[in-house]
C-alpha cells in the first residue's frame, strides 16, 4: 500500500530581491526551493520556541524566591514526598 505524499502546496508572493537571493542561496547548496523554505520555517519555528522558552524562564525567574539550580534536586524531592503523603492520606 502506497504512502500518500503529505506535503501541501502553497502560492507565495516575494519581493524581487529576496526571490534572487532564494534562488541564488537554493542554487548555491543544490537544493530545491522547496527544501529551501521548509528548513527556514523550521528554524524560525525553532527561533520562536526558544524566545518562547527564555520568556517563561524570565517570568518564572521573576517569581523565584531565591531557589538556584541546585536547589531543583530538592525541591523535587519534597514536592514528590508532599505528592506521596497525600496519596496516603486517600
Amino acid at each position: 500500500m502506497a504512502v500518500a505524499d503529505a506535503s501541501r502546496s502553497y502560492t507565495i508572493s516575494l519581493r524581487p530581491e529576496v526571490a534572487e537571493k532564494a534562488e541564488a542561496l537554493a542554487a548555491l547548496e543544490s537544493r530545491t526551493l522547496n527544501e529551501l523554505f521548509g528548513e527556514a520555517l523550521d528554524a524560525y519555528y525553532a527561533q520562536h520556541a526558544l524566545r518562547t522558552l527564555k520568556d517563561i524562564g524570565e517570568y518564572a525567574a521573576s517569581l523565584n524566591s531565591g531557589y538556584t539550580e541546585t536547589d531543583v534536586p530538592r525541591l523535587i524531592a519534597e514536592v514528590r514526598a508532599e505528592e506521596a503523603a497525600e496519596q496516603t492520606q486517600k
